[in-house]
């Protein structure tokens, strides 16, 4: 497959912060405790991880894990060290993940949401002693065949046009 490669514009930091809060704020609908709903704060987490790992890290993934605890009424600390060890991965593998098409890429970001999906899984049964069943982990599978769209929309401010204008400087 011989696509072309472009060089994408710097990104901005006011459009992480908004990606970021929309993704919370898609989190914070009342779909989230449906089955295969997935977590847009974890997708996202993961993108800025391997897309900008200098600007988003873990310290962002601790303080939107703290926010989604208290919205999800959860052991406080539960998404913040899921989100934490989720964005670690991220970073520790966001060199390797860029020489891959979109779709591997997918394939490398579903193990890490469904580490995370695990880490909340343990806390919450060592909490309350329930599983939730297998149908649990299908918000991994969900998001991972997002991957490529959530790529398409974060990338879309940063990519040049392809009809380059004389009169831009860029």
């Amino acid at each position: 497959m011989n696509r072309p490669h472009y060089i994408l514009l710097p990104v901005s930091p006011l459009f992480i912060f908004f990606s970021l809060f929309c993704a919370f704020l898609l989190n914070l609908l009342p779909w989230g405790n449906f089955i295969g709903v997935p977590d847009f704060v974890a997708l996202v987490l993961v993108f800025w991880g391997v897309h900008q790992p200098r600007k988003v890290g873990i310290g962002t993934a601790f303080f939107l894990g703290l926010l989604m605890d208290v919205h999800d009424s959860t052991l406080l600390g539960e998404n913040a060290l899921a989100y934490t060890l989720l964005s670690y991965f991220a970073i520790m593998l966001h060199r390797r993940m860029l020489w891959f098409p979109i779709w591997t890429q997918a394939m490398h970001v579903f193990p890490l949401l469904l580490m995370a999906q695990s880490v909340q899984l343990v806390v919450r049964f060592f909490v309350s002693g329930k599983f939730p069943g297998w149908f649990y982990f299908i918000e991994s599978v969900v998001a991972s065949v997002l991957w490529p769209l959530a790529t398409w929309l974060l990338l879309a401010p940063q990519r040049r046009a392809v009809d380059r204008d004389h009169t831009r400087p860029i």
